[in-house]
């Protein structure tokens, strides 16, 4: 009999204890819900964009006809409904200017100071506005108008109307600044991705997103140059274009009813908001054309939107309970059956942490 010595063992035996996850495993920390705070609403709930103050850790919700709310991370509590802006649908931050822009669906938008929170101006600019980025090379917002079949630009510093650029889409979804007074904007009606001179005011490329389809929420990767959007389609992926040829390069899947897509250049990981399905979906970037699962966390449904702490890696959601009325028209677009009713005191902020 072969005699086996007791420290010839250990090693084999601490592996065998890891991979049963025993009390010598390596703890894994996987997001969950930490918090959720319930708000009143003056009617049925309605809601867009969500955006994270990080020096201030504020989150900022749109919820259309009860205004913008302002919400205390820390404290864990609303500190503020904005000034008239109900019908409020975005939310931008310049910080080097100390301001928040608030983007209204009658085509204004409302500048607010970050730290007091007093209105400072409304500029109107058009008859619709969906939604606003920024531009910190040029010092300038770029507000789509999906209804108008444009967008228009903003000065940052004073929110004056500096230039306007028409586009032959009714779809402008998501957007990102490529760190050199360019953006890159996503088309859903025509599954293109579009390059932006904003100096300019002109398209300088436009990029088929092949496999990827009903575009939404989109981000940039300067280091690689990537673009990530997502797609609604039949298939649900996440898109990665090489930011210099528009080749799509990677389609990992994601979940279905996507709106929303942030990517942290410190993890460099990819988060996507699926409301359809009500996950979190996160994509690790292992190089510049290869993506892989890190993880699908389970929301809420039509939990669509969402901001991150950088610092902390929280991610902020919202929904609210509703149901589809057969009596009235709904929405097919984003699910079969999406909620032509939300029910009043239901809306309801979501805090995920990894832990």
């Amino acid at each position: 009999m072969k005699n086996t010595s007791l420290s010839s063992m250990l090693p084999a035996a601490f592996f065998f204890l890891l991979t049963l996850g025993g009390p010598f495993a390596q703890a894994e920390s996987f997001y969950r819900l930490e918090s959720a705070l319930t708000l009143a609403s003056k009617n049925e709930p309605d809601w867009d964009y969500l955006t994270f103050d990080q020096e201030r850790s504020r989150l900022f919700v749109s919820r259309r006809d009860d205004g913008v709310s302002v919400y205390d991370a820390k404290a864990g509590k609303i500190i503020s409904t904005l000034e008239g802006t109900a019908g409020g649908n975005a939310i931008r931050l310049v910080p080097e200017y100390g301001r928040a822009y608030i983007i209204t669906q009658d085509g204004s938008a409302t500048a607010f100071d970050l730290a007091t929170l007093r209105k400072i101006t409304r500029i109107k600019f058009g008859d619709n506005a969906d939604n606003c980025f920024y531009d910190p090379v040029t010092k300038q917002l770029m507000v789509t108008m999906g209804d108008s079949q444009q967008v228009v630009f903003l000065e940052g510093a004073t929110g004056r109307l500096v230039g306007k650029l028409a586009i032959d889409s009714s779809k402008l979804e998501g957007a990102a600044p490529d760190g050199k007074g360019n953006f890159f904007l996503a088309l859903r009606d025509r599954n293109k991705v579009v390059r932006i001179n904003v100096a300019e005011r002109r398209i300088t490329a436009e990029w088929p997103t092949d496999g990827c389809e009903l575009l939404s929420g989109l981000d940039y990767d300067p280091a690689t140059q990537r673009i990530f959007v997502a797609g609604r389609g039949d298939k649900p992926i996440l898109a990665v274009l090489d930011a210099v040829t528009g080749k799509v390069v990677s389609r990992p899947g994601i979940g279905r009813g996507n709106d929303a897509v942030i990517f942290d250049p410190e993890t460099r990981r990819i988060y996507t908001a699926n409301g359809m399905d009500g996950t979190l979906v996160i994509l690790q970037q292992v190089n510049a054309d290869t993506y892989q699962l890190a993880e699908a966390a389970t929301t809420r449904p039509y939990a669509k939107t969402m901001a991150i702490d950088f610092k902390t890696k929280k991610i902020y959601t919202v929904t609210a309970e509703g149901t589809v009325d057969p009596s009235k028209p709904w929405r097919t677009a984003l699910a079969p059956f999406y909620p032509n009713k939300f029910f009043p005191g239901t809306f309801v902020i979501l805090t995920y942490s990894a832990r």
